[in-house]
């Protein structure tokens, strides 16, 4: 159908945190998936690794504990009727191990490689990938379209989603703003 949006990852679905996502320069703007930003209105590109999320990973730890504890109540409560008790160190060890286990994973996973394009509204872009090198080329690619009109190129990249801003549309992070309501998509 003529003049329809469709996502150009797949039909009319919803984008999912880390799909992939083509970012493009064509004709002095910048494509985001089907998002266009003109470039003249990039104030701030910058490739960097957030930090890790330390408020995440205790929480996670906490909710393993409390799982860990109940359990191993229950575990207790059903083995009250035996005459003779076992020791439970190593069950504890176990599950001590596995709380560890998680924080560590959540933090190592909370440090992401991200490349942010910051538009002069506010308006942010965050994208991903693997390679911090890649990143920071496509940065560069990015400030030198902004002076030099005939440049184009194309990445794939990954969509990123922090939890902990306001997503709008299904790529630009906007923040402030008055009756801002997103993108319509």
């Amino acid at each position: 159908m003529p003049g329809r949006l469709q996502n150009p990852g797949g039909g009319d679905q919803p984008r999912r945190k880390g799909d992939p996502l083509v970012l493009r320069v064509s004709r002095r703007t910048l494509w985001v998936g089907s998002a266009a930003v003109p470039l003249h209105n990039v104030t701030w590109v910058d490739a960097f690794r957030l930090s890790h999320d330390w408020g995440r990973a205790f929480s996670r730890l906490v909710l393993w504990l409390v799982l860990a504890v109940i359990v191993y109540a229950a575990i207790n409560y059903a083995s009250a009727g035996d005459v003779e008790q076992n020791g439970n160190g190593g069950l504890v060890l176990i599950v001590v191990a596995i709380c560890v286990f998680v924080v560590i994973r959540e933090l190592i996973a909370s440090a992401k490689p991200v490349l942010v394009v910051e538009m002069n509204s506010g308006s942010r872009v965050v994208v991903t990938l693997p390679s911090m090198d890649e990143l920071r080329e496509i940065a560069g690619q990015i400030v030198y379209a902004i002076d030099h009109p005939e440049a184009e190129f194309t990445a794939i990249v990954r969509q990123f989603h922090n939890n902990s801003t306001n997503n709008y549309g299904p790529v630009v992070n906007m923040n402030n703003g008055r009756g801002n309501t997103g993108f319509k998509l």
